[in-house]
């Protein structure tokens, strides 16, 4: 079986009930952010483009800008990479929780680990 990413866990593309339509998917707590670990020069050569919405307001910050403000953020723009781009896809980023150490707020909800390195 392949490994289920992130973004396919958010969709529900892995139960037997996909709707493509519909946010049939699993609520998913990342932990452990701040230990994420890009290949090759990525830290350099990667850029996360934003503009501001002035004239020449276009600013970047490479990975490892993005990673000294917050670690949390390279994963989620990861993530929202990887979902559908409309109204759906902004439903399901939703159910996305990331944190950069152990704990999170959601055990409440027991959540089941699923250590998605282990996983073939």
């Amino acid at each position: 079986a392949r490994r289920p990413n992130v973004a396919k866990l958010l969709r529900g593309k892995h139960k037997p009930s996909f709707t493509p339509h519909v946010d049939c998917g699993d609520n998913v707590v990342i932990t452990n952010a701040a230990k994420i670990n890009l290949t090759g020069k990525k830290w350099e050569a990667k850029e996360y483009i934003r503009h501001t919405g002035y004239p020449g307001g276009q600013r970047s910050l490479t990975a490892q800008e993005l990673y000294d403000k917050n670690p949390t953020r390279l994963v989620e723009k990861a993530v929202k990479g990887m979902l559908p781009k409309n109204k759906l896809g902004a439903v399901l980023f939703r159910n996305l929780k990331v944190y950069s150490g152990e704990e999170h707020d959601q055990e409440a909800q027991k959540p089941r680990v699923i250590n998605l390195n282990d996983k073939k």
